[in-house]
């Protein structure tokens, strides 16, 4: 697990750029959060729960559980002027993103948003002023298509489950942020050995309600509460958990 902070606190210092986006994609996304990260959800109190997704730092990120989440932060990263590419197996299922993103004056997609094939490909420069959100759905055992090798590029594993042989390999291991939607006992003791959890911790994964969500970080263990707005709900549907 990487050192690195992902989940921004009260009183941390350093923050993204702002960026413009059109009234309509504000409409239809929510605001990032006011130090730069993308709001995921609320705490047990009710305060926002931000992650600082767009970085100066290669980032890599892991959501284990279902599409709802990984499309929802997808979403919110879009809000803050990210352009986000999309490499899955499964392109219909990220097709909302385009639509949400809009056209162009002559009735083209909006290059904010590119789905692709599961099939390496050059990714585009990531900047400080065009931050680079790159989404690997390509089942519970990922490839290393498009590891995070530069500065404001975060890559994001969606897993729909926690396989064994995940591992073994580098997509959970050096994570710098892990979003754990609930898990069935044998693979909340997967997450056990895989990220040294404690007891209660394990129990607590398998006790986690379709709205809630583990943020697992170097030195953080946060529940969080997703909630969404009307207008991701007409683009996402119900908060819900697996595929």
């Amino acid at each position: 697990m990487s050192r690195s902070r992902t989940i921004d606190v009260p009183g941390s210092r350093g923050a993204a750029p702002e960026f413009l986006v059109t009234p309509e994609t504000l409409d239809a996304i929510s605001p990032s959060a006011d130090r730069g990260g993308v709001i995921i959800g609320s705490d047990p109190q009710g305060n926002a729960q931000a992650a600082s997704m767009l970085r100066p730092h290669p980032t890599r990120m892991v959501t284990v559980g279902g599409l709802y989440l990984a499309r929802q932060l997808a979403l919110r990263a879009m809000a803050t002027g990210a352009w986000v590419i999309v490499a899955t197996g499964r392109p219909a299922a990220w097709k909302m993103l385009e639509r949400a993103a809009g056209q162009t004056p002559d009735g083209k997609p909006v290059p904010l948003v590119q789905i692709r094939r599961l099939a390496p490909f050059d990714l585009p420069r990531s900047t400080e002023d065009t931050p680079l959100l790159v989404i690997h759905d390509g089942g519970a055992v990922p490839q290393e298509l498009f590891p995070p090798r530069a500065p404001w590029q975060t890559t994001m594993y969606v897993l729909p489950y926690l396989h064994p042989q995940v591992s073994s390999g580098t997509a959970a291991n050096t994570a710098d942020l892990v979003l754990l939607q609930r898990l069935p006992l044998n693979q909340a003791q997967l997450a056990q050995r895989i990220w040294s959890l404690h007891g209660h911790q394990v129990q607590q994964l398998t006790q986690l309600k379709d709205d809630q969500a583990i943020a697992l970080g170097n030195m953080t263990w946060t529940m969080i509460r997703l909630v969404t707005k009307a207008m991701e709900q007409e683009i996402l549907g119900p908060i819900r958990r697996g595929d």
